[in-house]
């Protein structure tokens, strides 16, 4: 079972995909997949009246938009270098903490929605990453052990990054990942009891044919786990929040020049094992 929002952007509503395939209508039990439905028990919730089946099936849902399956988080808190293989390649060290930083929540759209190329940008780069999304308060959780009892489940993500804007305008990593239609998010949320080991995931992501990249979660420096441990130090984590977990090796800004970097024009494709797939098209802002 995962769980997706579809229609346009704004007019967005619930539905659930069943395991064959067909997508059921999830109005009748919430008005949306938000912090308020994970809070209270949803996706149990959700798949007792499929079960039950109690939730209509939709003909059309192939013609549909295909939202992100989350409403808009109350934060995105997103995780730099947390690939052994990508610190190597850009020259970093392996941090000994995570490296924390904030993108705006409202750049998270639909995983087929376009990227666009902010406006005198030269070096937007693509990040296919392993997203978290919380759906239990996580607040000075005591142990490593108890982190993922807060973690309602997994989504495939896409953290675009405008290089030149995080590195080279002032330190502020934040302006190099909150342009428009920066997080490309979905298809689906698969729920974490579907996910019986974040850290044995592949993920893959292509432009314009070309593999780019092709790593597992195991090269994470630091586990999902971990990183919700360490995050409730730090800040209240809760019901419908997004934690963006880093990125492998592969990433434009990674290559010899001239660099890769994102066109319009351009198509991305990216997917995570059993998390689904999206595919944008590369516009101009």
């Amino acid at each position: 079972m995962q769980l997706l929002r579809l229609g346009e952007p704004g007019s967005e509503r619930p539905f659930v995909r069943a395991e064959d395939g067909t997508i059921h209508d999830l109005s009748s039990l919430t008005a949306d997949i938000d912090g308020g439905f994970l809070a209270a028990d949803g996706i149990a919730r959700a798949a007792a009246a499929l079960g039950r089946g109690e939730l209509p099936a939709v003909e059309n849902a192939q013609d549909l938009r295909v939202g992100s399956p989350i409403a808009q988080p109350g934060k995105v808190v997103c995780i730099g270098l947390n690939y052994r293989r990508h610190a190597e390649e850009t020259n970093a060290e392996i941090p000994k903490e995570p490296v924390v930083f904030m993108k705006a929540a409202d750049v998270v759209v639909g995983p087929n929605d376009q990227v666009l190329v902010p406006r005198k940008s030269t070096s937007t780069d693509w990040e296919v990453e392993l997203g978290v999304v919380i759906g239990k308060t996580a607040r000075y959780i005591e142990s490593v052990e108890d982190a993922l009892d807060h973690v309602a489940g997994y989504v495939v993500s896409n953290d675009v990054s405008e290089r030149e804007f995080q590195l080279f305008r002032g330190g502020q990593w934040d302006k190099g990942k909150s342009c428009e239609n920066f997080n490309p998010l979905g298809p689906w949320l698969t729920p974490a009891s579907q996910v019986p080991d974040p850290q044995a995931l592949g993920l893959r992501l292509w432009v314009n044919g070309h593999k780019w990249q092709d790593s597992s979660t195991k090269d994470m420096v630091f586990t999902v786990a971990e990183i919700v441990h360490y995050l409730s130090q730090f800040m209240v984590l809760r019901p419908g929040d997004l934690i963006n977990t880093g990125t492998p090796e592969g990433v434009a800004l990674g290559q010899p020049d001239p660099k890769p970097y994102l066109r319009e024009g351009d198509v991305i494709e990216l997917e995570i094992d059993g998390l689904g797939r999206q595919k944008q098209s590369v516009g101009q802002a």
